[in-house]
């Protein structure tokens, strides 16, 4: 949010000076207001308004609790006084605010005054009072209109107009691997049009909870760097998330957020909604006074099947525990919950090769190994999970263990 807008220039009596500022008394006091700006200009000036030397550049200044930002101007004239004529707009923001959203608002303010100075004199044959007239009224407009719609259209005079739109900004999005896979929390169909992306048109019918990165490259007949780099810019506007390949044959464990998943009914029957079958009915016939599987989910049950799940225990031997319920839903969607929510983690495989390297490249070349196993060595250092060695040698985990056989000293953890 902009804390604060002004408009300074270089007075040939006074220097430099703050000529407009919105909030009033904000960045200078009137001789009546007991109460302290948000910047003490003096301490700034110099740099608001600085030599030409430095003008025509982005500025940006950290004041106590606050950061300005700027674009200084120099227009060179025998008509000023001095033969120069230096202003700038600039807003404040708090310390802690992303700055980077609001660096195109200056260089578009210095652009467009700058244009208007030159044409007009716009700034400078403005004798209105402070804090009063057409700079002052654009100047509060802009601040309104930025803080609250985030976007503002502000007609300057027949010729020009003041079209500014804040886009937000978002964390980078975390790497991208192969076996990682995108599931979209929106319906992209709805927002696709013909100005899309080529490779982002071809993948958007294989992004399904399922595939992997890799899978949906080989699946679109797409080049994977480019199939990678579409699904970044969805995951930075939080189009998709990134989950891990979902297998019967891996482990689930729990974490402290499942405290509030259990104190939460709300949530509940979100996730009872989530993972019902549909049309599933009555799989049996009930005994008298037992609950349909479908009647019996409810919240309580939900918490004590995901207190179930933890490290060692497969998916496969879960569903063998709860053999009757689990008809009723499905599986990949109660993992897959249990993940978005944050209350539940996979459980990750890792291989380590503890044998010396010789032995290793020894029992290689003994093997025979073909060139899709002699790869295998460099995922052996116990940062690369199984999910991620299977997708990138296109093998089963049941193949990657019987390859681990052969290797040598080996040691699969868990974490």
């Amino acid at each position: 949010m902009i804390k604060a807008i002004f408009f300074s220039k270089f007075d040939v009596h006074e220097g430099p000076k703050v000529v407009h500022q919105v909030p009033t008394n904000s960045i200078t006091l009137g001789s009546e207001t007991a109460s302290e700006p948000l910047v003490h200009f003096p301490s700034v000036a110099a740099t608001v308004i600085p030599r030409q030397t430095f003008c025509s550049l982005p500025m940006t200044l950290l004041h106590s609790r606050y950061r300005i930002l700027g674009f200084p101007i120099c227009l060179t004239s025998p008509s000023y006084p001095r033969n120069e004529f230096i202003f700038n707009f600039c807003l404040v923001l708090s310390r802690r605010t992303e700055a980077s959203a609001y660096a195109s608002v200056i260089a578009k303010l210095a652009a467009l005054f700058k244009n208007l100075e030159e044409t007009s004199q716009f700034l400078s044959q403005d004798n209105s009072a402070p804090n009063t007239g057409k700079i002052y009224a654009l100047c509060e407009i802009l601040l309104e209109d930025l803080n609250n719609y985030c976007e503002c259209m502000i007609p300057i005079d027949e010729s020009n107009t003041l079209n500014i739109k804040l886009f937000p900004t978002y964390q980078p999005p975390r790497p991208i691997s192969p076996h990682h896979v995108p599931l979209s929390t929106v319906r992209l169909e709805s927002l696709t049009d013909f100005n899309w992306d080529l490779t982002m048109l071809l993948i958007l019918p294989h992004i399904n909870g399922v595939n992997s990165v890799k899978k949906i490259a080989l699946l679109a007949n797409a080049d994977y760097k480019l199939v990678r780099k579409a699904i970044a810019h969805l995951l930075y506007y939080g189009c998709v998330i990134l989950l891990d390949i979902f297998n019967f044959g891996a482990s689930y464990a729990l974490t402290a957020e499942l405290g509030a998943f259990a104190g939460n009914p709300d949530v509940q029957e979100e996730c009872r909604r989530y993972i019902l079958l549909p049309d599933t009915g009555i799989l049996h016939e009930p005994a008298a006074g037992m609950a349909t599987e479908r009647e019996a989910l409810d919240g309580t049950k939900l918490v004590e099947m995901y207190c179930s799940l933890r490290q060692g225990l497969s998916v496969r031997s879960w569903c063998m525990e709860y053999e009757d319920v689990v008809r009723a839903i499905d599986i990949r969607r109660f993992i897959t919950f249990g993940v978005i929510k944050g209350f539940l983690y996979r459980v990750h495989k890792y291989a380590i090769a503890t044998a010396a390297t010789s032995t290793f490249s020894h029992a290689r070349e003994n093997a025979g190994w073909e060139k899709g196993d002699r790869e295998l060595g460099r995922y052996l250092d116990g940062n690369h999970c199984f999910d991620e060695i299977c997708t990138e040698l296109m093998i089963d985990e049941q193949d990657l263990v019987e390859k681990l056989k052969g290797v040598g000293d080996v040691q699969i953890i868990q974490k």
